[in-house]
């Protein structure tokens, strides 16, 4: 039997966590893959749509709005060209099976205080990022690899501005008025690479609760990022209770953040899970705190190392996956009070 005690009175620092998820993740390196099931490959294609924001935390700050749209390939839609250019980036799987993914998306940052022109210089600096996605995602047996390329814009022409004026004026509350001292125009760029081991660990319940599929599994995960935009290394788990785990890998979010899959593949009618899971980030580069790269902008002093805890429940009916996602993310920049938390919506469809 294995049981969880709480650590009454004991309080870890985030080094400490991180320095665990890492020791976890290295235990996942570590251990023999789930030999790849030889099976006819997927035909169905996806659609995903996802809608994040700061009001499901009652906040109206920091990162306060985000959205992205994607499609995803069936298995074995990425072309020969792309799938042997891939075989050469280091660590990534691409197989056969290898799918290719478009998105664009689009992140809006601000200060807390959004009804000054002139923002305090020490709070976070204004900021859009739009952006749009390549990407591979390569399963081989339990392991799922994703790489995506995101080229976009930072300042102005994100529509950052415009969108968040827009929307805030259609639902009658304070229009952000300090959008003047945003970061300048700047190309971005991001690649992004995450691997997750799915069934890490299971544990089903169907003999001890009468539920069909019923289990409990653990999904560490890597990743990281390199670019302008975003440079860091990231290193996590989830823990997922519910029906159809072994179909699934989590729902999808917006990055930086816990990685999942637009993909979902139901055994069921209905399916359901709730998912918990945290993640810890080394940081090299985030533009949205250290400021242009090239050119004077406002800046803060950012934080080395950040912590996200997530939770949530994702539904699944015939070919539609729906999935809700509360993030609490720890202090980003020096001086910056208390810790963030925003929702995340994600509806992915199956075709």
């Amino acid at each position: 039997m294995i049981s969880l005690r709480p650590l009454g009175g004991h309080t870890l620092s985030l080094r400490s966590v991180i320095t665990g998820i890492i020791a976890t993740i290295a235990v996942a390196l570590s251990a023999p893959g789930a030999r790849a099931i030889d099976k006819p490959l997927d035909t169905s294609q996806y659609v995903t749509f996802q809608f994040d924001n700061d009001m499901f935390g009652g906040t109206d700050r920091h990162f306060t709005n985000g959205m992205r749209a994607a499609w995803l390939s069936p298995e074995g839609g990425a072309p020969e060209v792309i799938r042997d250019a891939a075989s050469f980036v280091p660590f990534f799987k691409a197989t056969r099976r290898m799918r290719m993914s478009f998105s664009i998306g689009q992140n809006i940052f601000t200060p807390e205080d959004i009804d000054r022109e002139d923002p305090p210089r020490d709070d976070r600096p204004y900021a859009g990022w739009l952006f749009a996605g390549l990407g591979l995602v390569a399963q081989s047996g339990s392991t799922l690899d994703k790489l995506e390329l995101d080229i976009g814009v930072v300042g102005p022409y994100s529509l950052a501005d415009e969108v968040q004026t827009e929307w805030h004026r259609l639902i009658g509350i304070t229009i952000p008025r300090g959008w003047g001292s945003q970061l300048k125009t700047e190309p971005g760029v991001a690649l992004f690479f995450e691997r997750s081991f799915r069934n890490f660990y299971e544990l089903p319940l169907h003999d001890i609760i009468p539920i069909e599929n019923l289990g409990i599994d653990l999904v560490p995960h890597i990743g990281g990022a390199l670019g302008n935009v975003f440079t860091h290394g990231a290193a996590g788990f989830t823990v997922r209770f519910g029906d159809d785990l072994p179909n699934d890998f989590g729902p999808p979010k917006i990055r930086p953040n816990l990685p999942g899959s637009d993909f979902f593949v139901p055994d069921d009618r209905l399916g359901w899970y709730f998912f918990a899971g945290a993640e810890g980030r080394v940081i090299g580069r985030n533009i949205f705190l250290d400021g242009n790269t090239f050119r004077d902008s406002r800046s803060v002093d950012k934080k080395y190392f950040v912590g996200d805890v997530q939770m949530g429940v994702a539904i699944t009916f015939l070919r539609a996956r729906l999935a809700f996602t509360q993030v609490f993310r720890s202090p980003e920049f020096d001086g910056q009070e208390g810790f963030n938390s925003f929702g995340s919506a994600a509806l992915s469809i199956r075709f």
